[in-house]
């Protein structure tokens, strides 16, 4: 099974291609902005060095957030547009799973594995996985919320847990986890396009019934003129 993965979610422009859970190529470029220039040359250039077609694909794996407002429907559009046109499925991924992905097993040590992404505004995205599904297709402890950073330990485990992801040095700066036993690990805070395509290749794409849409744990900060989400219609 040949599987295309992207992210364009936060910070970063990640693209790889997979045969199965095995990297055929891949490659990410920090990017807080622009990603809509670099992400099609980006497949473009490296299909053509796999000598892989679109209709050899079985399936695009792309992230669903939580993420930028415009990063999102970037990956998300070129991803629904690229499976249309294919006629293959596109499956999406939470940001949140594909970070806890990247977590070993001598990393985690059977304990609790919490994401948290700087959502600005105060906030972090948070979820907490379990540490026994990470090698296959995390299954979450609790639902992804945007939690307001003075309110965060009523969220967090409170057994031993690891912290990864852009908002794990914001707690420990507001002090939120002083009382709390953790390790917040040295791992990327951008997810990898290959941990949400080895996540497609385990979870399989038959799970796949409807287009990929971007995950929303509040307003976007920005809105398109008259309040419309091509993705989700008038709000």
């Amino acid at each position: 099974m040949k599987i295309l993965a992207l992210d364009t979610a936060l910070n970063a422009c990640s693209v790889a291609l997979m045969e199965n859970t095995e990297i055929l190529l891949e490659r990410s470029e920090p990017r807080a902005r622009g990603h809509a220039e670099k992400l099609l040359p980006m497949v473009r250039d490296m299909m053509t060095e796999c000598q892989i077609d679109f209709a050899q694909l079985n399936g695009i794996a792309v992230s669903v957030g939580p993420g930028t407002f415009t990063g999102l429907r970037i990956g998300l559009s070129a991803a629904r547009g690229m499976a249309l046109a294919a006629g293959i499925p596109a499956l999406g991924i939470t940001t949140l799973e594909a970070l806890a992905a990247s977590v070993s097993a001598d990393q985690h040590q059977t304990r609790p594995v919490t994401i948290a992404i700087d959502a600005r505004r105060q906030e972090v995205y948070l979820q907490s996985f379990d540490p026994q599904t990470l090698a296959t297709s995390p299954v979450p402890l609790a639902p992804a919320r945007a939690v307001p950073i003075k309110n965060v330990t009523d969220f967090l485990p409170k057994e031993p847990f690891v912290l990864l992801g852009s908002g794990a040095g914001l707690l420990q700066e507001a002090g939120m986890l002083r009382a709390l036993s953790f390790e917040i690990l040295d791992l990327p805070e951008n997810p990898a396009a290959s941990r949400l395509g080895r996540i497609a290749a385990l979870r399989g794409f038959e799970t796949a019934t409807e287009p990929p849409a971007p995950l929303y744990l509040r307003s976007p900060d920005a809105k398109l003129p008259g309040g419309i989400d091509p993705f989700k219609g008038k709000e």
